[in-house]
């Protein structure tokens, strides 16, 4: 059946023309002010000096923060499919810049805390209907490049974030990681106007609010399980999660239009696909985790050195996705990309498990470029095939599909990774627990490829 939205692209694509370029660049610095959080964890030590906390209690400030946007991603994703994509992003920006003056001025942890938990909706809200906005001002001919595009400006945001903190913290103390962020939204909501997108469709389509409930408690106790993997507690966690995923999906078979159609999961190899992205992110965020910790232990770094070290793995992802781009559709598939990628993936954490205190900082950093390269390929083919497998009217919750399944993998990585780390420490000492655990993470990288190779049918394609 023809979406009734393929009705309005004659009709927008003399307003997309000359106003592109700039509208994208808006939309990437909208963006940015979610990817740009890279900076928070360079004010860690900072925080906990702040409001005299002992380190663990640190995790709260990323728990609060994921828990917020990964919960509230598909839902926000079906509003802006619903009343528009731009009413949806600009409100985001708006909770956002004021969750980052308020988190700023908090007076307690507590308080922090929960002004986090705002910036997480504000995350979602923006996060959720990025992707669409893009592609609809490229159009369907173009979208592979589009989403190339925008994959190279989230890569941006995590590249500069590690680089822009140490000197915010250092001359404005841990507030300054989120209030330098405040004009940026602003900027970015004053000067996105005009943004050319389907009419809103709130009259026939209206939100299923149950279903919205129903999935934002499974994934939080989802992931409040998976940090809670090694305590009794994960367990009751993991059974309320599947009590309220069972009631989402019978909510989903009875909605006159369910926030995301299972239906899609049949198609060949979509279902793999989407577990091979959990997969792989849980693979390629060990990077972010363990990397800092090897760089603090190497004599001869500063601390903007190490941080210039550690973001050239985005950068790596930042120049492959608009590569990749222009060649989804002209020398190779999507499907074909996203395997290379995370071979890629697994490539790039092989060299960085061969690290030692005498590797050459050039082949430090040529480890995580490749690693970059591999996962900027990957997320930028695996979103096409998602954007392309499901209906043009479903473009929001496409993209946050894309972003949900990334943020189960980042999740998933800051519990099972760091806890093969800690058991392969106690045992080997650090070092060889570096090299083990990398190779291990190389090694769920190649199986992403490898469940990828064994597809035999085009993925996503009946």
């Amino acid at each position: 059946m023809a979406d009734p939205h393929n009705a309005s692209a004659g009709i927008l694509h003399s307003r997309i023309l000359h106003s592109r370029p700039w509208q994208i660049a808006m939309i990437g610095l909208g963006t940015a002010t979610t990817q740009l959080d890279t900076a928070v964890n360079i004010a860690f030590p900072a925080i906990t000096r702040g409001f005299d906390l002992a380190i663990g209690d640190i995790q709260w400030v990323v728990i609060c923060y994921v828990l917020a946007y990964a919960s509230l991603l598909l839902a926000l994703g079906r509003i802006g499919d619903t009343i528009g994509h731009a009413v949806v992003f600009r409100a985001g920006l708006v909770c956002s810049a004021v969750a980052f003056l308020l988190v700023g001025y908090a007076p307690s942890y507590g308080a922090m805390l929960a002004f986090r938990c705002m910036q997480g909706i504000g995350a979602a809200l923006v996060l959720s209907c990025g992707a669409a906005l893009v592609t609809n001002l490229y159009g369907e001919e173009r979208r592979s490049r589009a989403l190339g595009i925008y994959t190279m400006m989230m890569a941006l945001g995590l590249m500069l974030g590690p680089l822009l903190g140490g000197v915010l913290v250092a001359a404005w103390d841990w507030p300054a990681v989120f209030w330098f962020r405040i004009p940026i939204a602003i900027a970015a909501l004053l000067l996105l106007r005009g943004v050319p997108a389907p009419a809103p469709r709130a009259a026939r389509d209206p939100f299923d609010i149950a279903g919205g409930i129903a999935l934002a408690l499974g994934l939080v106790t989802m992931l409040l399980a998976f940090n809670r993997i090694r305590e009794l507690s994960a367990i009751w966690l993991g059974l309320l999660s599947a009590m309220a995923f069972a009631g989402f999906v019978f909510r989903q078979s009875r909605a006159a239009r369910p926030i995301i159609d299972f239906a899609v999961f049949r198609l060949p190899g979509f279902a793999v696909l989407n577990l091979v992205s959990v997969l792989a992110n849980l693979a390629a965020f060990s990077v972010w985790l363990l990397v800092p910790y090897y760089l603090t232990r190497v004599t001869g770094y500063s601390l903007g050195e190490s941080g210039a070290i550690l973001a050239s793995g985005a950068a790596g992802a930042a120049l492959a996705a608009p590569i990749g781009g222009r060649l989804i559709g002209q020398r190779m598939s999507a499907e074909r990309l996203a395997l290379a990628g995370a071979a890629g993936i697994g490539a790039g954490l092989i060299l960085l498990s061969a690290w030692t205190e005498q590797t050459p900082t050039a082949l430090r950093v040529a480890g995580l470029v490749v690693q970059g390269i591999g996962l900027g390929l990957f997320q930028l083919a695996y979103t096409d095939i998602v954007t392309a497998a499901l209906p043009l009217g479903d473009r929001g919750v496409a993209g946050s599909l894309a972003l949900l399944t990334r943020t189960l993998g980042t999740v998933a990585a800051a519990s099972i990774v760091l806890m093969v780390f800690e058991i392969l420490h106690l045992q080997h000492g650090f070092f060889d627990a570096f090299h083990q655990t990398f190779q291990l993470a190389a090694l769920l990288a190649f199986a992403s490829a490898g469940l990828l190779a064994l597809s035999s049918r085009r993925i996503g394609h009946p």
